[in-house]
């Protein structure tokens, strides 16, 4: 019998990493707990929590007796202990597809501090920021936008023909652009609206918006 599935999240639900786990468990079909922390008052930082994360951060993911942190490690758990074809894989089939989905993920969570800075996740749902990007942040905006263009065809399908978990990533940073009303191309706002759609994501900025 399979463990009881429980997800920690900041009460606001505006974590991108918590949301790319969340809509793994719900295109994997598992069910699973909603648990939030309010980050402001330091919850994450509390004795029982620090116990069951190791980095003291969310997403955590608890599966009865164990419990892991960091958004792209739980996905990999989670494709693994929930493989295909039993489950649906989150990932492409083909290896290289796979491998350029992962690269894209790393990038995402590594790369554009300053467009994350000006452009954070709740512009997305909730108040826009008026301000012109910085020179540093526009420098990011325009590297994510130049290689946007590379990989986005011009309906705005899926990275790799085939929804894939890396698509969550990939449009919710772009969607930092789209949603605050910043010059995107057509075809960038195509792939955006149609991931924003998916109803792994859509039932998300629900939760936010509550």
């Amino acid at each position: 019998m399979n463990p009881t599935l429980t997800l920690y999240t900041n009460h606001l639900y505006s974590s991108p990493y918590v949301l790319s786990v969340y809509a793994t468990l719900y295109e994997k079909g598992l069910p699973f707990e909603l648990k939030t922390l309010n980050l402001g008052v330091g919850e994450q930082l509390s004795a029982p929590y620090s116990k069951l994360s190791l980095t003291s951060r969310v997403p955590t993911l608890v599966a009865g007796d164990f419990a892991l942190s960091e958004s792209s490690a739980i996905i990999e758990y989670l494709e693994e202990a929930y493989a295909s074809p039993d489950f649906v894989s989150v990932f492409p089939t083909d290896l290289q597809h796979r491998a350029k989905a992962r690269q894209i993920q790393a990038w995402v969570r590594s790369d554009l501090a300053e467009l994350r800075a000006e452009r954070p996740t709740s512009v997305i749902y909730s108040a826009k920021n008026p301000k012109t990007l910085s020179a540093p942040a526009q420098k990011a905006a325009d590297k994510l936008l130049r290689i946007a263009d590379t990989l986005i065809d011009d309906q705005g399908n899926p990275l790799f023909g085939a929804w894939c978990i890396a698509d969550v990533d990939f449009s919710v940073m772009l969607n930092r652009l789209c949603a605050n009303g910043d010059t995107v191309p057509l075809k960038i706002r195509k792939y955006v609206d149609r991931q924003s759609q998916r109803p792994c994501v859509e039932t998300w900025w629900a939760l936010a918006q509550s």
